[in-house]
């Protein structure tokens, strides 16, 4: 049974939404302001936090820069629930580590179809991390899959997030991807990989999608659209001007420029 924590200081809307989470077959704990909210986050380590902006004492801002600081709760997926939503407030809570938003009014359904998906996000991300855990213990047997190409540095505190990449570049993920399934906040993990390589999280999965990028175009004779969402791209242009501004070259001039290792 998922513990999902609510803290939200309008009693009416908090009483709401913990009676239906029972029905739902949450369990389900409420608060009244931040400070027992980041308490019962401590003490009860939920799956899933749904916390207000406005409140007094601590606002829902501080209550996640707690959380996320704390090893036992950096990594519970975070929703906000608030009546602001200007594109300034949306980005500080994305930077602090939020994982979603709720604008108010919103309806149970809504909130319940952002848990369901907050979770399966959570459940695969867990799933993931222990595959990765027990193939690592089999030294005999190591898995490729599950060790980082010579590109990584080896810096034990973003082994993790490296693995993750390795594993997920070609999906789409992003910075909360990552971060998630290291444990940080995405904030923390910038900071950390910037002062550990030199690079943030995002250029490192560039360089991990355009390595397979390169290999593609220089062994392969698949399209540029192929090429690009095979590494992670939806869109192709946006692989097309980033791969540019890396390379000094388009991938079609680049493939021009390695002729003798392309395979038909």
């Amino acid at each position: 049974m998922p513990t999902i924590l609510v803290i939200e200081d309008e009693t009416q809307t908090r009483e709401i939404f913990l009676r239906c989470l029972t029905f739902e077959g949450f369990h389900a704990i409420g608060a009244a302001n931040g400070t027992t909210g980041v308490q019962l986050a401590t003490q009860h380590r939920p799956d899933l936090i749904v916390c207000d902006i406005m409140m007094p004492d601590l606002d829902g801002y501080e209550v996640l820069a707690q959380v996320r600081q704390a090893a036992a709760t950096a990594a519970i997926p975070f929703i906000f629930l608030t009546a602001k939503s200007t594109m300034a407030d949306l980005r500080w809570g994305m930077q602090l580590g939020a994982d979603d938003y709720l604008t108010k009014p919103c309806t149970v359904e809504q909130l319940l179809a952002a848990i369901a998906s907050r979770l399966q996000r959570q459940a695969a991300l867990k799933q993931w991390y222990l595959h990765t855990q027990t193939t690592s213990k089999l030294p005999s047997l190591p898995s490729p899959a599950c060790a980082p190409p010579p590109i990584f540095p080896d810096c034990p505190k973003l082994a993790t997030a490296f693995q993750f990449i390795e594993l997920h570049y070609a999906d789409g993920i992003s910075l909360r991807d990552v971060a998630q399934a290291a444990g940080y906040s995405p904030a923390y993990l910038t900071n950390l990989a910037q002062n550990l390589t030199g690079r943030t999280v995002k250029q490192w999965i560039t360089e991990r999608r355009m390595v397979e990028a390169r290999s593609r175009l220089t062994s392969t004779a698949q399209s540029i659209n192929q090429v690009a969402a095979s590494v992670g791209y939806a869109d192709v242009g946006h692989f097309i001007r980033q791969f540019r501004q890396l390379h000094g070259l388009s991938p079609q001039a680049w493939r021009n420029a390695h002729p003798l290792e392309l395979v038909g």
